[in-house]
């Protein structure tokens, strides 16, 4: 299949197109995935994804649906243009002589991808769950305080108050405190996620979006390349769904009440399944799915549409 060559600058930017549009659209179910995946045996705040989003908008406004969105359309283009851009690459690399790719060569190029993300994923999924989940631990400890307050506790004798913080304080205190390293904490959780991820949803997109192409020369409409897209990411979302979990919960600096703390993917594993029984690693999967499903549709839409050839086009060209 002679695929038409695509610059790397173009590639770039379309993948930081595809990110910012799909974040945009599905962030506060990302958030409503996150605290549901870090609710564990102390007081459960959320029982469903609309109870969660409904709890947040009275608790938090409409915006509070958006914390920790800024990290995320800050560092999801440089993410998103290395994921589609290394895929595409190891994918080139692995041809021969432009001839279609096995299986396994298409599951080694995803491979790639998902490894190449996680310089950007780490630390901005990191950031990203401190300010999603802070809201959910601020709410536990109110409703411990009301509580206490109708026991006639001496607890209750000051409300819990929630400190805001932001990406940026987080950041100089995790490096202040253990440099660079805490900025990568749940690294290993996050390639157990990510790897997986790309060696599932690259080649089932690759191969769904084929059978929307009726000439090998000629690009499969966009609304093939959205429900590819979509079928795939959700598809591999739900897959790695336990990994997620994991990495979530290593990654979350602050506990609720009662809540456990790991120390590493082994003990957290153990400790989820001894505690909360084997659909503990399912925690927020229908939540992922929504999410990745219109937020990979999207990408590859931008990506394979090719917005960046349009916008570089439209540049003056230097003169020889």
């Amino acid at each position: 299949m002679a695929d038409k060559q695509i610059s790397l600058p173009a590639k770039l930017i379309n993948g930081g197109i595809a990110g910012l549009i799909g974040v945009t659209c599905v962030f506060p179910i990302d958030l409503a995935k996150t605290r549901l995946q870090n609710q564990q045996n102390g007081q459960r705040m959320y029982t469903s994804l609309s109870d969660c989003l409904i709890k947040t908008i009275r608790s938090e406004g409409y915006f509070g649906m958006y914390r920790g969105a800024a990290v995320n359309l800050t560092l999801v283009t440089p993410e998103k243009a290395i994921k589609l851009a290394a895929n595409d690459f190891f994918r080139h690399h692995l041809s021969k002589d432009g001839k279609k790719l096995t299986l396994l060569r298409e599951m080694l190029a995803g491979c790639g991808a998902g490894t190449c993300q996680v310089i950007v994923t780490t630390p901005m999924e990191m950031l990203k769950i401190q300010l999603q989940d802070a809201g959910r631990i601020a709410a536990q400890k109110k409703l411990m305080a009301a509580q206490a307050q109708l026991s006639s506790s001496p607890a209750a004798a000051e409300p819990a108050v929630e400190t805001r913080t932001t990406a940026t304080q987080i950041t100089r205190e995790l490096l202040r405190s253990k440099g660079i390293a805490g900025l990568y904490k749940g690294l290993g959780a996050t390639l157990l996620r990510d790897v997986p991820f790309s060696i599932v949803y690259f080649p089932l997109f690759a191969n769904l979006n084929k059978l929307g192409q009726k000439d090998p020369n000629v690009k499969a409409p966009f609304y093939v390349s959205f429900l590819s897209g979509c079928v795939a990411g959700s598809t591999a979302a739900v897959a790695v769904n336990p990994c997620d979990v994991i990495k979530t919960r290593l990654q979350s600096l602050q506990r609720g009440v009662n809540e456990d703390t790991y120390s590493g993917i082994l003990d957290c594993t153990k400790k989820i399944w001894q505690r909360e029984g084997p659909t503990a690693f399912f925690k927020g999967a229908y939540c992922r799915a929504l999410v990745i499903a219109p937020l990979f549709g999207i990408a590859q839409v931008v990506y394979f549409v090719g917005i960046a050839e349009f916008l570089l086009d439209m540049l003056p060209k230097r003169r020889a």
